[in-house]
């Protein structure tokens, strides 16, 4: 036998010993049934790839560590599922735990992988990168100097990770710009306030959910009650709530948040392969908010967790939804830690709202359409930076209602940036905050007018 089998024996060895213990310590269990069924050729597959572990391990130019391949091996394999299915290395799954607590180092920006290039889908609020001007639908061409096509999303991470302080150039491609934008970013402890509000005057309130963390939902009702003091403690007569370019977040903040101003009914489901993965999520009328008109803010940027409390309102007939197609990003991902420190996050279901819509590909269409209208800067002369969208992105699961190609109708009406200098809802003024959000504007006389013209937009339309 030659040392070539030799060692693709003992490799195959360990990962059949690897795949046991998995099963055993994770109480899966495997049934007599399941060793029988199509996918029992998964031994002779792993042969295929002991035999190219072996050969790498005793030929390739330098002696690898087995920790990369192995770790190399595991990101192939998930990256051929979805573009949410991913493997943790354990600094990368410790800076993900601290972001869900609202504290993180970086630049502060949502990226994914588009036709093998690194996208911004949209930079976070008060981060470096939005003060440093890197802009939504900006593609990261170049990290000092290096080129980023074919990075994978670790790859970006670990790239643009670095102390607080120290500065990282990257090199972006804007759509209606020639050439490259080079930004220089500093990095910081991103910081993330989940919650803003402005009381508008009149008893009508304003509240922002920048992203879903451990504390939105406890956030959100300091700020109503904040809202409601201001009213001088009346109830408000009504209330604005902005999800746009929220990345989502927590789906149980999600839930809270939407049983805040729901009664009854499902808020949310889940489908899944899995039994464990169906899941039902109702509304409970304990202490909510009274029936107020509410205006629920999105576009191309709302993603997720803030899909599901805009279908839910929508569904419900609890708000009206105004702005732009949301982002499509209607699955659920499951994150298993694992015994080196890092974790794999699975897409293990999609979300369907009450209607029994799937929220995959297609996401929230607004009752109202209104476009956001930029204010043009030195860098963006005139056109449209259109958004990525989950359709669009590699391997992205279809919509299982068939409609699976929704950004052919969407981009007849593409969403357009916002201005160069992002509005203050808490610090500016009102007059001024009207006149560049267009989308808040509107909702701002909808929302003054809502009793005079109720009759006619209590009915909403299902997504």
């Amino acid at each position: 036998m030659s040392e070539k089998l030799s060692l693709r024996e003992k490799i195959l060895i360990s990962v059949c010993c690897v795949m046991f213990l998995s099963v055993f310590f994770e109480g899966r269990g495997i049934s007599s049934a399941d060793a029988k069924s199509p996918n029992s050729d998964l031994y002779e597959e792993l042969q295929v790839f002991t035999d190219v572990l072996a050969i790498v391990q005793s030929d390739y130019v330098t002696k690898p560590e087995n920790n990369d391949l192995v770790s190399g091996a595991i990101k192939g394999m998930l990256t051929t599922l979805d573009p949410h299915s991913s493997y943790l290395k354990p600094d990368f799954y410790k800076d993900f735990e601290m972001q869900s607590k609202g504290e993180f180092g970086g630049l502060g920006i949502e990226i994914t992988v588009k036709d093998g290039l690194l996208t911004v889908v949209s930079p976070m609020e008060d981060s470096p990168a939005q003060k440093a001007g890197v802009k939504t639908g900006d593609a990261i061409i170049k990290i000092e100097g290096e080129y980023t096509k074919d990075f994978s999303l670790i790859d970006a991470v670990s790239k643009l990770r670095g102390p607080r302080g120290s500065a990282v150039n990257i090199s972006v491609k804007r759509e209606k710009v020639d050439g490259l934008i080079d930004i220089k970013v500093v990095r910081d402890v991103v910081k993330l306030k989940s919650v803003k509000k402005r009381y508008l005057g009149d008893g009508y309130g304003y509240v922002r959910l920048a992203q879903f963390m451990e504390s939105t939902s406890s956030d959100l009702k300091k700020a109503l009650e904040f809202l409601k003091k201001k009213n001088d403690g009346k109830e408000l007569s009504g209330l604005v709530i902005d999800v746009r370019n929220n990345p989502g977040g927590l789906l149980t903040q999600a839930i809270r948040v939407s049983d805040l101003f729901l009664k009854e009914g499902i808020i949310v489901y889940t489908e899944g392969r899995v039994k464990k993965q169906k899941q039902k999520f109702y509304a409970n009328d304990t202490g909510d908010e009274p029936e107020y008109p509410i205006i629920v803010l999105i576009n191309g940027g709302s993603a997720s967790a803030s899909e599901i409390l805009a279908g839910a309102f929508k569904d419900h007939g609890r708000a009206l939804v105004l702005g732009t197609q949301s982002f499509g990003k209607g699955s659920v991902q499951t994150i298993t830690p694992l015994n080196n420190g890092g974790a794999v996050t699975l897409t293990t279901a999609l979300y369907y709202t009450k209607s029994g819509n799937s929220l995959q590909a297609k996401g929230v269409k607004p009752d109202i359409e209104v476009e956001q209208e930029e204010i043009e800067d030195e860098q963006v002369k005139k056109g449209n930076r259109r958004r990525v969208r989950e359709s669009e992105l590699p391997g992205a699961i279809h919509n299982p209602d068939g409609d699976n190609d929704p950004i052919k109708k969407i981009n007849k009406t593409p969403t357009i940036a916002t201005s160069s200098k992002p509005v203050n809802p808490e610090e500016d003024s009102i007059e001024e905050w009207r006149e560049r959000d267009t989308q808040f504007n509107r909702a701002y006389d909808l929302l003054k007018t809502f009793n005079i013209f109720k009759p006619e937009v209590v009915t909403f339309e299902k997504n």
